[in-house]
């Protein structure tokens, strides 16, 4: 009957409907989401934003809950307990077993919620301390990370392990990306424990305000690759609706685009207009000098993807973070 097929058609477009969990919704990269998200509607997706105040994932009822009330179709996991190098430093055990914790009721909640699919963020960090550069996907668990870090390093690498264990055995999609030195607008520009870009930009912010030189640590030798937030949003949407691997994909410019820190201080002073004096303090480490990632996957998926200039990306971060002083996390 006409009615019959009208309904297997209504019940094919409502199995066709993604409801999409973000995890870690209000972060740096949860917020660049939101906002590409905006420019590239797709009718059948219903994106839920979640902050650690919607749900305690290190809680595992509190984690099952959340899948209850929503009940998404897929999850992009971007939550972690995180903190510059000297938070981690002497902490260890925490950022492991909280890490872990977090991620496994998370991807246990969406197996038990037949989720179709799972993105998870991985971190540059999950890569072994001594191996070859350029470093690629294959070589995750070719040694052990660096042992500053080494625990939160270790529980991320476990989603890897996760991943697979639950393709093995339950069939399920759950898959990882692998972004490298992540920057944008929200991010945490603690001086402290911040990363490079954002602790740059808060450092020329309060020299240029106090008329105080700029202290650059090291000789800003060292080089790196630099992805900007709404770049890697655009990729992770990608990666939700296109990448079908469960093997993890490095999300990173091209290896030609690595830059020097020593280039990025100009770009972040020359996006203040900062006339005052600038400093290297030698005598401080200047950390690896290269830890360079391979995008050749990516490329072989999207070899068209254009990443944002260094320059253009650092010159929006610097007004953002001018425009929002305030009430930016630092």
């Amino acid at each position: 009957s006409s009615s019959g097929s009208q309904k297997q058609a209504m019940g094919t477009m409502e199995a066709e409907k993604k409801v999409i969990l973000v995890t870690g919704g209000s972060g740096l990269l949860g917020k660049a989401i939101q906002k590409v998200i905006q420019n590239d509607k797709c009718e059948r997706e219903e994106w839920i934003f979640l902050s650690s105040k919607d749900a305690n994932l290190l809680d595992t009822n509190a984690t099952f809950a959340v899948f209850e009330k929503y009940q998404p179709t897929h999850v992009v996991h971007l939550a972690a307990l995180v903190g510059g190098l000297y938070a981690q430093i002497g902490h260890n055990l925490d950022f492991f077993r909280d890490n872990m914790r977090m991620n496994e009721n998370v991807l246990e909640a969406s197996h038990k919620s037949n989720v179709k699919k799972v993105v998870s963020c991985l971190s540059d960090w999950t890569f072994p301390d001594k191996t070859t550069y350029p470093i690629d996907e294959t070589m995750m668990h070719n040694g052990p990370p660096h042992p500053s870090n080494f625990g939160y390093s270790t529980a991320k690498r476990m989603i890897d392990v996760l991943n697979k264990a639950y393709n093995e055995q339950h069939g399920s999609v759950f898959t990882s990306v692998v972004p490298c030195n992540i920057f944008g607008p929200h991010d945490n520009f603690n001086l402290e424990d911040g990363h490079v870009i954002p602790g740059l930009i808060n450092k020329a912010y309060e020299a240029q305000r106090n008329g105080t030189p700029f202290e650059i640590w090291g000789t800003g030798r060292a080089l790196r690759q630099f992805v900007y937030s709404e770049d890697l949003a655009k990729l992770f949407i990608w990666a939700l609706r296109e990448y079908e691997e469960i093997d993890p994909i490095i999300l990173a410019p091209d290896e030609a685009d690595e830059v020097s820190i020593k280039d990025i201080a100009e770009m972040i002073l020359e996006a203040f207009d900062f006339k005052g004096e600038v400093k290297y303090l030698t005598d401080r480490p200047d950390g690896q000098l290269v830890k360079t990632a391979s995008n050749a996957k990516l490329r072989k998926y999207l070899p068209q993807f254009q990443f944002t200039s260094n320059r253009k990306a650092i010159m929006e971060t610097v007004q953002w973070f001018k425009d929002n002083f305030e009430t930016a996390r630092k």
